[in-house]
């Protein structure tokens, strides 16, 4: 066995170049984009990884170190688009109703002369065989029937047909398979559109509000009456300390009633009794007729920011995920209509349980973007829960008093959630925590009591809880015994009261199939919430549903990136923009998957996710390749699937040290 460092990833001997391990990737700063250097050892420049140079050994100036260290701010990522560009009506064989007036090109044959050459898609057979076929396939028609996208589409030729008229040339037609498109209405539509003129009400403050103003109003009543006793509370301190007699026992009982009313029924609790206020719109559900979420024993992928789109999720789905959620999109831009994050909410019919994780620091936004979210999406069945982020550590969300930051505001998350449930309807609202905001302070425990059902709760439907403060972020293991006192204690209140028990996920360090199940089984929670660990890997949804870990070859996990470019292409569109758009998820998703040590080379089962990987030669090129820590080699991997990149298109990665070439 090999005599590696503590916390090093037990590769075996034969596997091993060097048993120093790299740099840990920094999840902290970059969200686990990976702050590793070439296992190769080398950079660009022939300097040594760990800070060396050359035979004499220099050490790295601190200048050049801290240059390579830490994240990329700020990167922009500008949109790719043909040189001559066209009407993408004309595009896609449609008559454009602004005809001479309109902005764009509508002369079809330049474009098309000017129109780089059509991109294909090999297989991975034909990638690694050396074979070679000369059909083209476009992912969206064989998805849709018709590819949306014309004339544009770099994958034209699998959807075009010359008809001989009379003319030299011939005229170009687009085919559409009407079979395949019905089928794709039912089995391939994605939902959940939230259409301009919906985001325009939202942009000029029109869009109606009734369960939201008469919910806000009800809580504007409450503070008014609290404001009021308190007041009086106070009155009575001062009359009694200059020694005046006390009130007349009319106006004493009547302030002493007042005062027990207050203490027997908080501003808070009151709102969780159905009212008959006229001016409410619609009787309020009752959280006895919330819709139950029976998640015990199923697979959740984690909200995931930036990786945690609509074509990873499908991909996370085929792997086996039952239950996906959307990225976290902030209350505040979805109320001022922003087209980017409201298209956050888009669902595939693949999905078969699916959620939109919202954060906000209060209930005045909160509870309008449930509102939206439920009469624009919850009609047609497009959303199954919606998840408030109360974990997000990340400065820009906490001093908002978002994310973590609600942590530490129990009476605003408890109206929050009290007023999405009225706003939702049916619709489940479920919370993800983080243990606390400070170490040492943990404060889970009492909010997870309070957030469950009966008259006096505050109605969640599951609770999510990852196992660190947001003060340690990913610097310690998560902490499993605290999840299960949190567990514990939710139980014993649901016993005491008779409560239907609410789902409750553990979150934290789960990087396998064995992981997960002793989780289950030690914990007393119902599932596990997969984060880093899908992301690294996200095929571990099969390795949990078959109860097995899997030696994945490179071949198969080519596949799986053949797959998420496919849904990519399905997604953001098969024309230059949409492809380059695919390319940088696709890069995103690839700066978590090269951490993966194949299991098939360690000494040791399983792997775990915060051990640091050490210099390694894989079992063969794919699996060097598919190992490279340089955003270059990640390029390069997409090339395969997508084509050549344009020299318009750099992907910068969130860490610095991924920017830097490999040697050797």
């Amino acid at each position: 066995m090999s005599v590696l460092p503590p916390g090093t990833a037990p590769v075996k001997a034969e596997y091993l170049i060097s048993i120093d391990p790299l740099a840990p990737p920094d999840d902290d700063a970059a969200e686990g984009s990976g702050g590793q250097s070439s296992r190769s050892g080398r950079d660009a420049n022939g300097r040594d990884q760990e800070g060396w140079t050359g035979p004499g050994k220099k050490k790295r100036s601190r200048e050049d170190k801290k240059a390579r260290q830490g994240q990329n701010k700020n990167r922009h990522f500008q949109k790719v688009r043909d040189e001559l560009d066209i009407c993408f009506k004309i595009a896609a064989g449609a008559v454009c109703e602004f005809g001479a007036d309109c902005k764009f090109n509508h002369d079809l044959q330049p474009y098309l002369a000017a129109k780089p050459p059509d991109l294909r898609m090999p297989s991975v057979a034909e990638l690694l065989d050396g074979s070679e076929s000369t059909l083209t396939i476009c992912p969206v028609f064989q998805e849709f029937g018709e590819c949306r996208y014309g004339f544009k589409c770099r994958y034209l030729s699998a959807h075009l047909q010359k008809t001989h008229s009379g003319d030299e040339n011939g005229s170009l037609s687009l085919i559409v398979d009407e079979g395949r498109k019905a089928h794709a209405a039912i089995s391939a539509k994605e939902v959940n559109y939230v259409g301009a003129e919906t985001q325009k009400l939202l942009r000029t403050k029109k869009y109606p509000f009734p369960i939201t103003d008469a919910y806000i109003r009800e809580l504007q009543e409450a503070d008014k009456k609290e404001q009021e006793t308190d007041a009086e509370r106070k009155r009575l301190k001062e009359v009694e300390a200059n020694g005046n007699p006390a009130p007349v026992a009319d106006e004493a009982q009547q302030i002493n009633g007042h005062v027990a009313v207050i203490q027997q029924r908080t501003a808070t609790d009151a709102l969780l009794a159905p009212q008959a206020d006229a001016d409410i719109p619609d009787v309020p559900m009752r959280f006895t007729e919330k819709k139950r979420l029976d998640w015990k024993g199923k697979t959740y992928l984690a909200p995931l920011t930036t990786v945690g789109n609509l074509p990873f999720r499908r991909l996370c789905v085929s792997y086996g995920a039952d239950i996906t959620c959307g990225e976290m999109g902030l209350a505040t831009s979805f109320l001022s209509g922003s087209k980017e994050e409201w298209s956050l909410v888009r669902r595939h019919p693949s999905e078969r349980t699916f959620g939109v994780q919202i954060a906000g620091s209060k209930p005045h936004t909160l509870v309008p973007t449930a509102e939206v979210l439920a009469r624009e999406c919850g009609s047609q069945g497009g959303i199954d829960f919606v998840d408030i982020n109360c974990g997000c550590p990340i400065d820009l969300v906490f001093k908002t008093g978002s994310g973590s930051a609600l942590l530490d505001a129990p009476a605003k998350l408890g109206k929050a959630i009290i007023g999405m449930n009225k706003a939702l309807g049916e619709i489940p609202v479920t919370i993800k925590l983080r243990t606390g905001v400070k170490d040492g302070k943990n404060t889970a425990e009492k909010l997870m009591t309070r957030a469950v059902g009966g008259e006096k709760g505050w109605g969640v439907g599951c609770i999510s809880l990852h196992g660190r403060t947001r003060q340690q972020r990913y610097t310690r293991l998560a902490d499993w015994d605290y999840i299960k006192q949190c567990v514990d204690a939710v139980r014993a209140r649901e016993a005491d009261e008779d409560l239907p028990p609410v789902p409750i996920f553990g979150n934290g360090d789960c990087f396998s199939s064995q992981e997960y199940h002793s989780a289950v089984e030690r914990y007393g929670v119902d599932g596990v919430m997969a984060g880093r660990g899908a992301l690294i890997k996200p095929w571990i949804f099969t390795e949990i549903k078959e109860r097995r870990e899997w030696d994945i070859s490179s071949r198969e996990r080519l596949d799986g990136i053949r797959k998420l470019a496919e849904f990519g292409l399905t997604h953001f569109g098969s024309d230059t923009s949409g492809v380059n758009t695919t390319r940088r998820y696709l890069c995103e998703a690839l700066s978590f998957q090269y951490r993966y040590v194949p299991i098939g080379l360690l000494e040791v089962l399983p792997g775990k996710i915060n051990d640091r990987a050490p210099r390694f030669r894989g079992r063969d090129e794919l699996e060097n390749l598919l190992a490279s820590p340089n955003s270059a080699d990640w390029v390069k991997i997409s090339e395969m699937f997508l084509g050549p990149a344009p020299e318009a298109f750099v992907f910068v990665p969130k860490h610095k040290s991924n920017s830097y070439e490999s040697q050797g």
